[in-house]
């Protein structure tokens, strides 16, 4: 019966009126025309997979005659095939192990062909696994790879997300071309290597795609575009009262919040400080901030009134919003003296939403309601403009502000995404501070931005509750230092990560003991990542598709690399970046309110790498966290892996402080009373240290100086080893035998 069907459809339907109808109908909008005509003849274009349409979409769209590799039981279906039998175009089966010879053969002869490199349908929204075999065929036939994203198909009733998202009818659908690139390998790697390194870059390319095919706009704009993914009474927000916000009441709140903000602020005001814990009243603020077209500063509470004050005015902030059963829990009440000794007013939330009439909350309710042009009617839609600052954590120095634009952040919750496989299915336990970029993007953004549900809770130091309630908020994505996820695994029941599915550390380096104990007791493989508040912040981050045990993971797509070396250090450079994510620009106190771009785009992070051919980053330390020893580059990164993985379980701190005779000398801090120097020396020489590299003395102190995000101090720990050894220093040194 079908292959009458199909017969009779292929001898009365025309399929230029096929093509005409499917463009018409999911007002397709194809974007890049012109590089498809660019990248020549012997050509393999590469796209995500979203739907059974896919295919035959590209083929309404793009000029010429192409063969198409796809899945048998896509290519097969009985309504499909009366298209493929007539259409200039051709199709062959993906999984024929002749197909890739047909395809090399075809690309020399000038014939550009396609294929899609997850070799199946999305089912999760996210990218699937990636073979091999694509970027096989393309080193075979020297062919250039033309990266296209697919988008708008996953929405409608031919993709495999049914209860995923909210499928619908004709969704719109856009398609984006990028400048095909040139596939280029070492000539002297051959056999598996080779092929692997190939699947590699065309994975790259198609990342790469799905990053610079979005079409971006302003945070606000971003997620209210996010209401057809699963609709208006989804949850995205819940935090400790245990009351969900859907969508719909959520953008409600937003614009209430808003219109009553706009009746305090000045005229001239561009930057509003937000001081609160995580939780809905914190998100609400931030977005409320944003709907009028200002700068959202995140004021780190832990780091003390003088600091702040110093932050707002270097910001040229006058108001910053908080609340008031925050403040008087904390014991906040000095910093809110200091900031209004100094004229910088506080605004408490409490008082904000009691003065709200029937009007503010239906015109929020109104804007929740109506598409996004109108709730947005007015407002920026500029994605270079200003939209956050945060200060950095003052590691090792005195803060600044970090100026990132809706792109930075919108970008690299994207880049992220996309590396790992999140998807709408995960929600996020947002626990680490939101002044913190690293919880700022991934735990609030992220989940926003890919219309899923995110849990803010207040403190990540609630080492027995968050357990607890990562189970009961069946929550897939966790964020943790080294320290908090080593607490989190004390204090957790076996089961209490059943749900997760990505355990992400970073911020500081993850300690092998700390991954190898939650491997073993939860089943749950700690994805290690670093990155930089400067980069909005991920850099690097292993993901399930490519892991490899020791390193941070893989550049994020859309980035560029360049490393820099460093006098006195052989195995290593220090890594300058830059890409769609690097921030605008510093704010500083020599210049207050005036942002400091980069110069030329390009941020030194001060790291110094090691980058292996398969283009896995291993930290070896910070330029500042080098000692000059004796003449000699000594790794204080190094010094306290070796402790730590001797002595688990308490934290420790190497140092540098000043010494009249040899330059520098190593201070050990730590929590152990069972360090011992001959165990260390042993340890040393088995790891290929010199004894430069030995602690000259080793102080016990009760607990390790940590700022609010969960780092360690090191201008404190610092601090602390001059103290101790400030009295030595004048005694004659003994000399080494």
């Amino acid at each position: 019966m079908c292959e009458k069907v199909s017969a009779l459809l292929q001898k009365y339907i025309p399929f230029s009126l096929v093509r005409f109808l499917l463009r018409l109908s999911f007002r397709v909008d194809v974007r890049g025309l012109d590089n498809f005509d660019k990248a020549g003849e012997r050509v393999l274009i590469v796209a995500n997979h979203v739907s059974v349409i896919d295919a035959v979409l590209l083929s309404a769209i793009l000029p010429g005659r192409i063969l198409f590799a796809l899945p048998a039981k896509i290519a097969q279906r009985w309504w499909l095939r009366p298209y493929w039998s007539v259409c200039d175009d051709y199709s062959l089966d993906q999984a024929n192990p002749i197909t890739a010879k047909k395809m090399v053969d075809a690309m020399k002869q000038g014939q550009k062909c396609m294929i899609f490199p997850e070799g199946r349908m999305t089912t999760t929204g996210a990218l699937m696994k990636v073979y091999e075999s694509p970027g096989m065929i393309a080193d075979k036939a020297g062919a250039k790879i033309l990266p296209v994203r697919i988008d708008g198909p996953q929405y409608s009733l031919f993709s495999a997300l049914k209860g995923v998202v909210r499928r619908r009818l004709f969704p719109k659908i856009t398609v984006t071309i990028l400048p095909a690139v040139d596939l280029v390998l070492p000539e002297e790697v051959k056999g598996h290597k080779r092929r692997r390194l190939a699947g590699t870059a065309v994975y790259d390319q198609l990342e790469r795609a799905l990053i610079e095919g979005i079409p971006y706009t302003t945070m606000l704009r971003q997620f209210l575009s996010t209401r057809p993914i699963r609709g208006g009474c989804q949850t995205v927000l819940e935090d400790t009262a245990r009351k969900p916000l859907s969508h719909d009441a959520f953008v409600a709140r937003i614009f209430t919040v808003s219109r009553l903000l706009s009746r305090v602020l000045g005229g001239q005001e561009k930057v509003v400080g937000v001081m609160m814990p995580n939780g809905i009243p914190n998100g609400t603020t931030i977005f409320a901030v944003q709907a009028l077209d200002r700068v959202t500063a995140m004021i780190n509470f832990t780091s003390g009134p003088t600091r702040i004050v110093q932050a707002c005015q270097m910001a040229q902030i006058q108001t910053v919003v908080s609340l008031r059963g925050f403040v008087n829990a904390m014991h906040l009440e000095p910093i809110v003296s200091a900031l209004e000794k100094e004229n910088i007013r506080i605004v408490f939330l409490e008082d904000l939403l009691a003065s709200a009439s029937v009007f503010d909350r239906a015109v929020g309710f109104i804007k929740a309601h109506v598409p996004v042009f109108i709730a947005a009617f007015g407002l920026s839609k500029d994605p270079k403009g200003a939209a956050l600052m945060l200060f950095t954590s003052g590691t090792e120095g005195l803060p600044k502000g970090v100026m990132l634009s809706h792109l930075n952040i919108i970008s690299n919750a994207c880049q992220t995404a996309v590396r790992l496989g999140v998807s709408t299915r995960d929600s996020a336990f947002a626990c680490l501070p939101m002044f913190h970029s690293f919880g700022l993007t991934l735990g609030f953004f992220m989940p926003l931005f890919l219309g899923t549900k995110a849990f803010l809770f207040p403190s990540p130091i609630r080492y027995h509750d968050i357990p607890e309630l990562v189970y009961d908020t069946r929550s897939t994505l966790l964020l943790g230092t080294d320290t908090f996820l080593a607490n989190y695994e004390k204090n957790a029941a076996p089961h209490d990560f059943y749900f997760l599915r990505f355990a992400i550390g970073g911020a500081e380096k993850i300690k092998p003991e700390t991954k190898r104990v939650w491997a073993e007791k939860f089943g749950v493989r700690l994805l290690e990542g670093y990155g930089t508040t400067e980069a909005s912040p991920v850099v690097t981050v292993n993901s399930p598709m490519y892991y490899r045990a020791g390193t941070i993971g893989r550049v994020l797509s859309s980035m560029e690399v360049k490393l820099q070396p460093v006098e006195g250090i052989n195995n290593g450079a220090e890594l300058v970046i830059r890409g769609i994510n690097v921030m605008m620009g510093y704010v500083k106190a020599d210049k207050p309110g005036v942002i400091q771009p980069p110069q030329d785009g390009w941020y030194n992070t001060g790291d110094v790498v090691s980058i292996d051919e398969d283009g896995y980053v291993t930290i070896l330390g910070r330029t500042k966290r080098f000692a000059k020893v004796g003449g000699e580059m000594i790794s204080l990164g190094a010094i306290e892996a070796i402790v730590c993985a001797t002595w688990p379980g308490v934290r420790h701190v190497a140092v540098s402080v000043p010494h009249e005779r040899k330059g520098e000398m190593v201070v050990l801090l730590t929590e152990s009373d069972s360090v011992d120097p001959g165990i260390m020396l042993e340890k040393f020489r088995a790891a290929g240290l010199t004894e430069l590299s030995l602690p000259r003395k080793i102080l016990r102190v009760a607990q390790i100086p940590l700022l609010g995000s969960g780092k360690t101090d090191y201008v404190r720990a610092r601090q602390v080893a001059e103290e101790s050894v400030a009295p030595e220093t004048e005694k004659e040194e003994p000399k080494e035998e």
